[in-house]
């Protein structure tokens, strides 16, 4: 049964709101009368979202029983699940923080809790926290992956969500699924963007150089602004932007010809001293779009860097990590997605350095924070023309429906079923997408549901041939970019999610080691020069010839009228069993 309102603010109340002290403490709980209540610290409030891709309105979202560390990431955060992760914190196992930050007892906690996100409760949540601190002494980071995941930010080419960011007053970010547009696309949105949009580690190709390509800087090449400096009262805060580094391999570099990425952290480096040096700040942050991983290195290897605000891995953890080097220590931390959280990261200002710091992850429970009226009304335009196509009733969930673990959900599963039906395929490949918002059992799913899931500028589907080594080899691939241990080589995605096969994965394998004992669903083996029949969607290289994903699962759904999923080709896992990093796992452990 469902709290009501006031038992609800009780419980939250009560609730561990999930801070760090400098020491490294979680910061007590009840502090406030509520979790929304932060007690003022310092002389500067940054606030960061990341990866909310798109979702305008309330959702659900189950996170991971499946995030694998490997290494030296094996029992650190991010890579904690379940009991693990509340334990590391202190945090008790039960009630509405646990319900945020883990998988566990999902179903009657999403009903008792309620729908997350939504962007007329953060901004309700987002104008309180400034109003404590004063507008001019707060900032607002966005993290990227804003512009796409929805059918309205797919329609409108991302320009409903720069709307709505306007209207949360967003001052900063960075970007990565936002370069699926167009160039002209990209830069026409952020000629609309009220904020300011940074990427220190986006160049000009040379050709587009000589082309005379636009660009923020010919001389050194950035394509946009690398940092900025922000007055916070007394105070200068440079902020760094750092888009995600792997984009021309992980998405169509198609759309983006002229554009070069990559980490750079040697020209993040230099920088920082450029910018410690030139313009004197009181503390130098990084927006970043590495995933958590990558930053946790670069903020090992890059010194003069107070603060990584980070994303890509949709992450939500409720401490700040502690990374020594050269010079210091740098704080990492990381934001969750889906509007899920919102960081709030305190600081205590000095000359040219930081000398304290509070920060909280806070869930943003919509059944709690009242929805700001102008940004409803924001969001009920933009819906408008489209809310026929996105109410349409598809089927029936007899099962809860999500993505995000390290391999297949019930909602993947339903893609991959959809095509190898739809294709009538013997296989078939989905990507190991993180976005996508969960459909509790009971409920309908809409063709808005399945937009959440599969809504990309390169949804074409494929059916092709393709030899049992073929298909060892994209395993493989897309494993090794999952597994390998040093995070450089990692684009911070999830295993690409099969259906009509099963295999064996051996994640502390070397590349090309790690997949074994492919079969079909039959339990006969995959022979590796025999041809299969595979279908798929969203191939990064040549756009290819199907019609879009959403229109075949769709088509599914209308035919099947309920759903549940029959068989979930999640793979037999081999050395992992008692990693911090897995929980209830639905397959076999060896």
């Amino acid at each position: 049964m469902s709290m009501n309102r006031r038992e609800f603010v009780h419980v939250l109340g009560l609730a561990a709101a999930a801070g760090m002290l400098p020491g490294g403490k979680v910061l007590a709980a009840g502090r406030g009368k509520s979790l929304y209540e932060v007690p003022k610290f310092g002389n500067a409030r940054i606030l960061h979202m990341t990866d909310c891709h798109a979702q305008l309105l309330p959702i659900y979202f189950r996170e991971p029983n499946v995030n694998l560390g490997l290494g030296v990431s094996k029992g650190r955060p991010p890579h904690l699940v379940g009991k693990n992760l509340l334990k590391y914190y202190g945090l008790p196992e039960k009630g509405p923080i646990a319900h945020a930050l883990t998988y566990l007892d999902f179903d009657a906690a999403a009903k008792t809790y309620g729908k997350v996100g939504g962007f007329a409760h953060m901004a309700t949540l987002v104008k309180q926290l400034r109003a404590e601190v004063g507008e001019s002494q707060s900032l607002l980071l966005d993290g990227g992956d804003t512009w796409q995941g929805s059918g309205t930010a797919y329609w409108t080419r991302g320009k409903d969500m720069v709307d709505a960011c306007n209207q949360l007053g967003v001052d900063v970010m960075t970007g990565h699924w936002e370069f699926t547009y167009t160039e002209d696309e990209v830069r026409a949105n952020i000629q609309r963007f009220k904020g300011e949009f940074v990427a220190q580690n986006i160049n000009l190709t040379e050709d587009a150089l000589f082309d005379d390509a636009p660009a923020y800087d010919t001389d050194t090449g950035h394509a946009f602004k690398p940092y900025t400096i922000k007055q916070m009262g007394k105070h200068r805060v440079a902020v760094i932007g750092q888009a995600f580094p792997y984009t021309p391999i992980a998405n169509p570099r198609r759309f983006i010809p002229n554009w070069t990425f990559g980490i750079k952290d040697e020209n993040m480096q230099a920088l920082v001293d450029e910018v410690r040096a030139k313009e004197k700040p009181d503390a130098v942050i990084v927006i970043s779009h590495n995933g958590m991983d990558v930053d946790l290195k670069m903020a090992s290897r890059v010194s003069g860097i107070d603060v990584i605000f980070g994303g890509h891995t949709h992450d939500g953890v409720p401490g700040a990590v502690e990374v020594k080097n050269a010079k210091g220590i740098t704080l990492v931390t990381n934001a969750g997605s889906n509007g899920k959280f919102l960081g709030v990261m305190d600081l205590d200002l000095g000359e040219g350095k930081v000398k304290g710091y509070r920060f909280r992850l806070l869930p943003v429970f919509s059944n709690l924070l009242e929805a700001d009226a102008d940004m409803s009304r924001l969001i009920a335009d933009i819906r408008k023309p489209y809310q026929k196509d996105l109410s349409e009733k598809l089927a029936v969930a007899d099962e809860t429906l999500y993505r995000r673990g390290n391999f297949n959900g019930t909602f993947d599963q339903i893609i991959c079923d959809a095509l190898r039906t739809v294709n009538d395929a013997q296989i078939s490949l989905s990507p190991g997408f993180r976005w996508g918002t969960t459909v509790l059992a009971g409920d309908v799913i809409t063709m808005e549901n399945v937009l959440d899931q599969t809504c990309i500028t390169y949804p074409e589907t494929y059916v092709r041939e393709m030899t049992g080594e073929e298909i060892k080899l994209i395993l493989e691939d897309v494993c090794d970019n999952l597994f390998n241990e040093d995070p450089y080589y990692q684009q911070g995605g999830d295993m690409v999610r099969v259906g009509g096969m099963d295999y064996t994965c051996t994640p502390g394998e070397k590349m090309g080691k790690r997949i074994s004992d492919m079969q079909l669903d039959d339990g006969t083996a995959i022979d590796p020069k025999k041809k299969y029949k595979v279908s798929g969607w969203a191939t990064v290289g040549s756009q290819a010839p199907g019609e879009p994903i959403w229109d075949q699962v769709a088509e599914y759904l209308r035919d099947q009228k309920h759903v549940k999923v029959k068989k979930l080709n999640t793979p037999k896992l081999k050395g992992v069993a008692g990693n911090p990093g897995i929980a209830d796992y639905p397959g076999k452990l060896a």
